[in-house]
This record gives structure tokens, C-alpha cells and sequence, in this order.
């Protein structure tokens, strides 16, 4: 397993807002992580990021403890939240060059994994224009870019969508499930739309801070006897897909 969590739990003062939840992922696979707004995503991946304090449980980075071995664990772990962090007075290549320092590449091995990092997301041409300039999509994949360049195991992905057209969310999904398939990293791609997974996805389905299901999205639907993951979210959390 890239990562497992093991029975987190999780209070806002007297609001409970994650209960009990366990999942491991496995490299090379798409992990859709499914949740209305409220859901406790954003909490969940606060707490994988070390962003937010565990109180309950454990979680593993390639077998490494977030309690016991911190920095270890989190040297395997690439994030994109869902709210845009690049400097947008800065270029591309210096946005990627300040993360790689972060992370103690030198400047020569920064610039030679950021340019493989641009030119697999067919931005090589855009490396030295500032990020402002950009598009919406465009800034989203050099986040990703800059998630891969210490050469994680898993990437965690928060609504990395949101505020995108249809178009660009549609690019970004498919330049994420690439990944999987030809790096073997494992992905979870935290969301509340329906139509950005796949019947053959791994589907985590989190509702009011509960695991509902945990499996291939095809056997949760015939699981609970539903027609498509749209009928089944809907079933479980009474939410809608959009």
C-alpha cells in the first residue's frame, strides 16, 4: 500500500466531523475520492498533509507513521489543493524552482525535472511566463508539476477542478489518470462531481465524516442494486451530482 489510514477520527470542539474512517490505496490506481460539499474531504486531506493535527488513528506513507516519522512520510506525498498557491508575479520555471529548493533539489537537478515535469504537461513553451498570464487549466497542471517534483509516491488531489470549464477539467482528469497509468503513482482525487469518475475507478464515498462504501465504483453499484455511480451517490448521501 502507498498510504493507509487506520480508524481517524476527527473533532471540530464538540462537532464531530470525520468518524472512524479506514482505506488504504495501492500504486498505480485512481482513487475517486466521492463526498457532497461537507462532507469532510478537505478535513481528511488536512490531516494527510499534516496541515491539521491527528487526534485519532494513524496514517502510513509507504509505511512510514505521520505520528512517529513525520518528515519521512511526508517526503512520499505530492498535494494540489483546491485553492490555487502559485505566486502569480513569478514564472512558471521560478514557481517550480522555489518548491524544488523546499525540497533540497539543487538548482541544476530543479530545472532539469521541472522542464520533464512542463514538457509532459505541453507547457515547456510557457516556462518562463509568469503564471498570471495563464489560464485556469493552465496554472492547474503547473501545480501538478510542481507536486511530481520530488518524485512522490502518491498525489493527493482537493477539487482540483473547481472554477475550471468543462473542457479543462475534462484535460486535467485525463492528464492525472495518465500518470497512474504510465508512472504507477497512486491518486486521490478528492470531488463532488459524478461525471469526473469512472465505473472502474476506486471509490471512496465519504458522507457527514462516514466511509459509506470503499471498492470499484461498477461492484458499489451493484452492491447497492443501483444503475450508475450517479444513482448510487445519490442513494447513499441523498446529494445530487453536480
Amino acid at each position: 500500500m502507498t498510504i493507509q489510514a487506520n480508524r481517524i477520527s476527527f473533532r471540530y470542539g464538540d462537532k464531530l466531523v470525520l468518524r472512524d474512517v479506514s482505506f488504504g490505496l495501492t500504486p498505480g490506481c485512481f482513487h475517486a475520492l466521492l463526498g457532497p460539499n461537507g462532507a469532510g474531504k478537505s478535513t481528511l486531506f488536512g490531516l494527510l498533509t499534516r496541515l491539521l493535527a491527528l487526534q485519532q488513528g494513524d496514517i502510513q506513507l509507504a509505511g512510514k507513521s505521520l505520528k512517529k516519522q513525520p518528515a519521512e512520510a511526508m517526503r512520499r506525498l505530492g498535494v494540489v489543493f483546491q485553492h490555487n498557491a502559485l505566486d502569480l508575479d513569478l514564472t512558471v520555471r521560478q514557481n517550480l524552482q522555489y518548491h524544488a529548493a523546499l525540497h533540497g533539489l539543487s538548482r541544476g537537478e530543479a530545472r532539469a525535472r521541472g522542464d520533464r515535469e512542463l514538457e509532459r504537461f505541453e507547457l515547456l513553451d510557457r516556462a518562463n511566463d509568469a503564471v498570471r498570464n495563464l489560464n485556469g487549466g493552465h496554472r492547474r497542471r503547473v501545480e501538478i508539476a510542481r507536486a511530481l517534483l520530488h518524485e512522490p509516491s502518491l498525489l493527493l488531489l482537493d477539487e482540483p477542478t473547481a472554477g475550471l470549464d468543462v473542457a479543462s477539467r475534462q484535460a486535467l482528469n485525463r492528464h492525472v489518470r495518465a500518470l497512474c497509468e504510465n508512472e504507477g503513482l497512486a491518486v486521490l482525487w478528492a470531488t463532488h462531481l459524478i461525471e469526473e469518475v469512472h465505473e472502474d475507478d476506486r471509490v471512496l464515498i465519504l458522507h457527514k465524516g462516514q466511509l459509506l462504501a470503499d471498492g470499484a465504483g461498477r461492484a458499489i453499484c451493484e452492491a447497492e442494486g443501483t444503475r450508475d455511480l450517479a444513482e448510487t451517490f445519490h442513494s447513499l448521501t441523498g446529494a445530487g451530482s453536480t
